[in-house]
């Protein structure tokens, strides 16, 4: 039985990818500093902080595979405003998973990066990257980021051996979120806020910048693909399709029955545009499944049955920590 590890499993993109692997009959370990409850049956828990190099370790030992997903996620304005909070776990997680695991003799490593290295431009291409800097928007993210792919880039070239995969999601979005409305991505904020009754809604900007959003779910699979196909080179992954912020808010109106909103044409909106190229992953054979609407209805409507207590645990858990 194949024995695979997932870092950050009860995050949002980790509770779709560990079920998959579950139903391929492998022995799933989750390594997360919290969410116990969260941990889908069959899969197994251990509590650890992956600063501790120790604890990395002693998870890697035996290990076939691991998928590194653990990280921050936030805002625009928690990047701006807390930078540190972001740069010094990023760095310090991937640095001790990617020793551990080479020292452990792992198979096969995946490395979670982001959207967030990308210089700004209207299409991101996966070989552009190191041509330029990440943008100021993203600028302490994404330089953790990168330092996590050149990390995968020296092992490549001292070692020789080993098979580490890359991919890059774009904006990610489903159930499970990090759904704080002050902290929170765009969909599961305005999602939250209109829950909490928000009325009308107020959007930050002109609704005008132009992004791609890809599922949870979607992400989940190319990991697995990718793993399963040696890809060795960084890949998007993301649905490469054009939708303004204000199409976005118009879909999340729709899902609650039409509420009132209205753009501030203030407060912080990111870059104008920002949509990956995809034609690398597409050309392997892999394909997104969710579309936009499907989505964002389904996120909406998990959110109202359950997920609102689950930003209850959140605070309780910050407030703990």
């Amino acid at each position: 039985m194949k024995k695979v590890l997932v870092t950050g499993g009860t995050g949002m993109i980790g509770r779709y990818l560990v079920p998959k692997l579950l139903s391929r009959n492998y022995e799933v370990f989750i390594a997360s500093l919290d969410g116990e409850e969260l941990c889908p049956k069959g899969a197994n828990f251990r509590k650890l902080d992956l600063r501790n190099f120790d604890n990395c370790l002693s998870v890697c030992r035996e290990m076939d595979e691991v998928y590194h997903l653990a990280g921050v996620k936030g805002s625009p304005k928690m990047c701006r405003e807390q930078p540190a909070d972001f740069f010094v776990p990023t760095i310090t997680f991937s640095l001790n998973m990617m020793e551990a695991a080479r020292i452990c003799g792992v198979d096969k490593y995946l490395y979670t990066s982001s959207v967030g290295v990308y210089h700004p431009a209207d299409i991101f291409n996966e070989d552009d990257v190191w041509r330029t800097f990440p943008s100021e928007n993203d600028k302490f993210a994404g330089w953790a980021k990168r330092m996590g792919e050149l990390q995968v880039e020296a092992y490549l070239q001292q070692y020789k051996k080993g098979n580490y995969c890359i991919v890059r999601p774009g904006n990610v979005y489903g159930r499970f979120d990090n759904f704080d409305p002050d902290n929170a991505m765009v969909i599961p904020s305005l999602i939250a806020r209109i829950y909490n009754g928000e009325n009308p809604l107020k959007v930050w900007g002109n609704g005008k910048p132009i992004r791609d959003f890809i599922h949870a779910d979607d992400v989940a699979s190319a990991m697995i693909f990718v793993m399963d196909n040696n890809i060795n080179i960084p890949v998007n992954v993301s649905s490469g399709n054009e939708n303004t912020i204000k199409s976005i808010v118009e879909i999340i109106s729709e899902s609650f029955d039409h509420i009132d909103y209205e753009f501030t044409n203030e407060g912080p909106s990111g870059d104008n545009k920002r949509l990956m190229n995809v034609s690398r992953l597409k050309s392997y054979g892999w394909e997104p499944n969710v579309g936009i609407k499907d989505g964002i209805d389904d996120t909406v409507k998990w959110y109202i049955a359950e997920g609102h207590t689950g930003y209850q645990r959140y605070n309780a858990f910050k407030e703990k920590n």
